[in-house]
């Protein structure tokens, strides 16, 4: 969590919600500009590597693969995101509620010594967010953000989708929902 705070004073960066657990983190940022993100996650992953080994006295890759980035659209797919970050412990039976987890962003929120500082985001999250983390979310939510992140494809709406991945070029346009298609690369204004 330190680290985290640390890489946000050397690059600026504003986190929405984070997870932490000893073998994986989920993280939900939303950057400052073009190519913010792409610095940050190097700056946080390299600088957490080289504090790890010498520590624990090994070697090797700590982390399996690269992040995991798409878009996501600033409405209720954002709040489903950030739900999907904040009740993993719950998910993963590790605590009986969401808050009771440490190393999160909703207990940071819920904290006065919260270590990472939250941005708010682009969308207000409901009143009755507690409830709404703690309440499990349906496999549909589940199986369309999963597809989200294994495919690293924008998460929103079928027209948002598809009119952002070709902003993007992001490799994949909906013809239909649930369905997808290749696409060449996509000169904007040129459709």
């Amino acid at each position: 969590m330190a680290l985290i705070t640390e890489a946000c004073i050397r690059l600026p960066m504003r986190v929405v919600a984070f997870f932490l657990m000893p073998n994986h983190l989920h993280l939900a940022l939303w950057p400052y500009g073009d190519g913010d993100l792409s610095r940050w996650m190097k700056w946080l992953l390299t600088t957490h590597v080289r504090r790890y080994h010498p520590h624990y006295h090994t070697c090797g890759h700590v982390c399996e693969g690269r992040f995991k980035g798409f878009p996501i659209q600033e409405d209720e797919h954002l709040l489903t995101v950030l739900r999907y970050v904040e009740r993993n412990p719950l998910r993963a039976n590790l605590v009986v509620r969401a808050e009771h987890w440490p190393w999160s962003s909703l207990t940071s929120c819920l904290s006065a010594k919260a270590l990472i500082t939250i941005h708010p985001g682009p969308v207000q999250r409901h009143q009755d967010w507690l409830d709404r983390v703690n309440a499990p979310m349906t496999k549909a939510e589940l199986r369309a953000l999963r597809r989200s992140v294994n495919r690293e494809r924008p998460f929103g709406s079928y027209s948002w989708t598809a009119q952002t991945a070709r902003l993007f070029e992001k490799g994949v346009i909906p013809l239909v929902p649930g369905k997808l298609r290749g696409l060449g690369r996509v000169v904007p204004g040129q459709d």
